[in-house]
């Protein structure tokens, strides 16, 4: 079955076992695996990114979120918006999606724009001209088993309870035109962040943490 067939039934209400098992044969097999063929990465918005497929404009992704886990920082804020159409479900625990609504302020603004690029292991982080009020309008709360979907250009701000160990797989879809957006500092500058991949040895123990939650 192909991935987004995999996504589009538990959309759609239809059983989630395939989808954990779908996830389960992949990961146990990068787990057992002595020198993964993928590297981990920790992303600035508070988790772990398991890259495990990426076709065309199609990119799959586990995220890991664990208190046992370094994690990488933002440096601009946790309040983004993605260049792709999301549709993720929660394998376990637990994710609250603050929806953020974003209103242009050029006289008094609190937030500033940045554009987001990827050069290769790089992400050049841009400042935009566009200068910003925003304020949370919405709070979806996703349990295990749940299924979402996030617009692309959509702001909102993924909270993971403190001490709560959670996991997703998220489809990505690029829309052309869209840009990674994140709000950051008024007076901040264009700046470079080295993406920080993680290990053979962190990668395998985020995927067998993820299979030894879900189940064989």
């Amino acid at each position: 079955m192909r991935d987004a067939e995999l996504f589009e039934e538990v959309g759609h209400g239809g059983s989630a076992e395939p989808l954990r098992s779908w996830v389960r044969d992949v990961l146990t097999q990068l787990a057992t695996t002595d020198g993964p063929d993928i590297a981990a990465v920790r992303h600035p918005l508070g988790f772990i990114c398991l890259p495990v497929r990426r076709s065309g404009d199609e990119g799959v992704c586990v995220h890991l979120w664990s208190s046992w886990l370094p994690m990488a920082e933002s440096t601009t804020s946790a309040t983004h918006a993605h260049s792709w159409d999301l549709q993720s479900f929660v394998l376990f625990g637990q994710v609250h999606n603050e929806l953020i609504e974003v209103t242009d302020e050029p006289a008094e603004p609190t937030h500033r724009v940045y554009e987001v690029h990827s050069l290769g292991d790089v992400d050049e982080i841009r400042a935009t001209g566009r200068t910003v009020r925003h304020a949370t309008r919405a709070v979806d709360v996703h349990r295990a088993g749940d299924a979402y979907t996030l617009r692309a250009g959509r702001f909102h701000r993924s909270v993971v309870p403190p001490g709560e160990e959670t996991a997703t797989v998220a489809l990505g879809r690029t829309r052309s035109g869209e840009h990674d957006l994140s709000l950051g500092p008024v007076g901040g500058r264009t700046h470079r962040v080295a993406r920080q991949r993680c290990g053979p040895a962190e990668t395998v123990r985020a995927a067998r943490a993820v299979t030894e939650r879900i189940g064989t």
